[in-house]
């Protein structure tokens, strides 16, 4: 699957879009920290939760649940809130 790093994670993957496979959203991000060693850590928390500054679409459409099934032909857009004052 097409997976687009926002510009903050960027420096994990040196790219904006990697590819990364699972049959699930976790096992996805499991799959990109495999190749991007520390990537997942920044998505989801200690209890298994997407951050609150993070969004995830699959195919145009948000995700909150890790569980979510997904397909070779989905498309994951991840997004990174900024703050700062």
């Amino acid at each position: 699957m097409r997976v687009l790093i926002p510009g903050a994670l960027q420096s994990y993957t040196g790219t904006q879009t990697v590819a990364a496979s699972g049959p699930t959203l976790a096992a996805l991000l499991d799959d990109l920290d495999c190749h991007y060693p520390g990537i997942r850590f920044r998505m989801i928390d200690e209890q298994d939760r997407i951050r609150p500054h993070i969004r995830i679409f699959i195919s145009g459409a948000p995700a909150r649940d890790l569980g979510h099934s997904l397909h070779d032909t989905d498309e994951i857009v991840i997004v990174q809130a900024l703050s700062g004052g």
